[in-house]
């Protein structure tokens, strides 16, 4: 059990700007308890729901998601956009695997990167924008949940590319790992909103295994960079997930 907290704790210094302090010792233990990483999203999420809801109580809704993303880029911090654009700037070089490998491991910013940075957090400010007013806090919490199970999925169904934290999580992270995690953000995720949270779980699983296969494709495997990219894309699509699948779906429990 001490372990386990130890390893939640990790998690908050892994996945946000909360400042709980991390050592090499708590990613080890944060390894051995990838799974964890819903309930570090849960916190954010519901942090990051809660200033959502604040925010429309304010602003009209086109403020409000502006809100929302400063907020969102505040507490979890910009490594893994930085990661996204990093992956981008790899997938859109041009040539071998291996010039693609050395475009991603680039500290420079590319014309790739920054298209897809842009994109991504134009793709952000249009849904959060466009959803209904009594979803956006619940919506907020499902996509943080599922955008860290995406993660994890990224991780269990990935072989490492490179060495760094991104090559321990890939090879520490097995299928068991993946479906507890699966697990917990279902419940959670169900909880929030019912079908519709399962819904949203579902499509940021289908995010991550679509860059799991993207990063096969161009780099021979999955890397940090890869890993980050899925945390931004899978957020972005659980949110759309909720936008379109809102008026279909029932999302309350009640």
């Amino acid at each position: 059990m001490k372990d386990l907290l130890f390893a939640l704790k990790s998690g908050f210094g892994w996945l946000s700007t909360i400042p709980v302090g991390i050592s090499m010792e708590g990613v080890e233990a944060l390894m051995n308890h990838v799974y964890v990483f819903p309930l570090v999203g849960m916190v954010l999420g519901a942090i990051l729901g809660a200033v959502s809801f604040i925010a429309l109580q304010l602003f009209p809704a086109s403020l409000a998601a502006v809100v929302v993303i400063v907020a969102i880029y505040w507490l979890c911090g910009i490594n893994h956009i930085d990661g996204l654009a990093d992956f981008a700037d790899g997938v859109v070089a041009h040539g071998t695997k291996e010039k693609k490998i050395a475009a991603m491991k680039d500290v420079y910013l590319g014309t790739g990167g920054g298209l897809y940075m842009v994109v991504l957090i134009l793709a952000a400010f249009a849904v959060l924008s466009s959803l209904p007013a009594g979803l956006v806090p619940l919506a907020v919490l499902t996509a943080e949940v599922s955008a860290k199970e995406a993660m994890i999925s990224f991780a269990a169904f990935s072989s490492p590319l490179q060495k760094g934290f991104g090559q321990i999580m890939i090879q520490r992270t097995d299928r068991g790992q993946f479906l507890l995690g699966l697990v917990i953000s279902a419940a959670i995720c169900s909880f929030a909103l019912g079908a519709l949270g399962l819904a949203v779980l579902a499509s940021a699983q289908l995010a991550a295994l679509y860059l799991v296969g993207v990063s096969k494709r161009n780099f021979g495997g999955g890397s940090g960079d890869g890993i980050g990219a899925t945390n931004e894309l899978a957020r972005v699509t659980a949110l759309a997930a909720a936008l379109g699948l809102g008026g279909v779906l029932p999302w309350t429990l009640w």
